[in-house]
């Protein structure tokens, strides 16, 4: 099963994404992920790792969360475990 890592930046106010995208990622895929962990962090970062692969980072997607896309590949990667 695939663990999820949520870091986001605390001084950006990026928590409320963070967490959105925990609840969503939860509702999604339940029991299908070890776990959602919520990482903070500082200096604008908003990545999601799935396992030890980097998924979404913001600063590679002109600034943009994209919970679509980002669900997107978290069920790419836990699907390619499955």
């Amino acid at each position: 099963m695939t663990e999820v890592n949520i870091e986001y930046c605390v001084p950006c106010g990026l928590l409320e994404y963070a967490v959105e995208t925990q609840e969503t990622l939860l509702e999604e895929f339940g029991q299908d992920l070890d776990g959602v962990r919520l990482q903070p962090g500082h200096d604008g970062v908003f990545k999601v790792h799935a396992d030890d692969d980097l998924v979404w980072d913001k600063d590679e997607h002109d600034g943009e969360i994209d919970l679509e896309a980002i669900t997107e590949a978290v069920h790419d990667r836990a699907h390619a475990h499955a």
